[in-house]
C-alpha cells in the first residue's frame, strides 16, 4: 500500500516540536497524533481539548490526509486578539 509523508507540529514560545512521518494512504489526522508520540513528549497536550488543523485550517481529527500535509496542533490563545486591537486604539486616541 502506498504511503504518505506527513509532519505533525506542535508550538511553543520557546519551539517548536516536528515529527516527521510516513503513514499509510487514508491515514486520519488522529491516527497521524497517535503515531507521532507528541503526547508523550509534551504531556500538557489534552489531544481531546486541543483544536487542530491542517496548513493552518481547522480540521476534524478523522479528516484523512494527503501527502505533504503538516499537521497543527494549536494552543489556547492567551488573549482575545480584539481585545488587544481595542485597547491599542483607545491608547492612541489617548496620545
Amino acid at each position: 500500500m502506498k504511503r504518505i509523508a506527513v509532519t505533525v507540529v506542535y508550538a511553543l514560545p520557546a519551539g517548536a516540536t516536528e515529527i516527521q512521518l510516513a503513514l499509510q494512504t487514508g491515514a486520519s489526522v488522529a491516527a497521524a497524533l497517535a503515531l507521532s508520540g507528541i503526547a508523550a513528549r509534551h504531556p500538557e497536550i489534552d489531544l481531546a481539548a486541543m483544536t487542530v488543523g491542517v496548513y493552518g485550517v481547522r480540521v476534524a481529527l478523522d479528516t484523512r490526509l494527503s501527502d505533504g500535509d503538516r499537521v497543527e496542533i494549536y494552543r489556547p490563545l492567551q488573549a482575545d486578539p480584539k481585545d488587544l486591537r481595542r485597547r491599542r486604539a483607545i491608547r492612541r486616541s489617548a496620545d
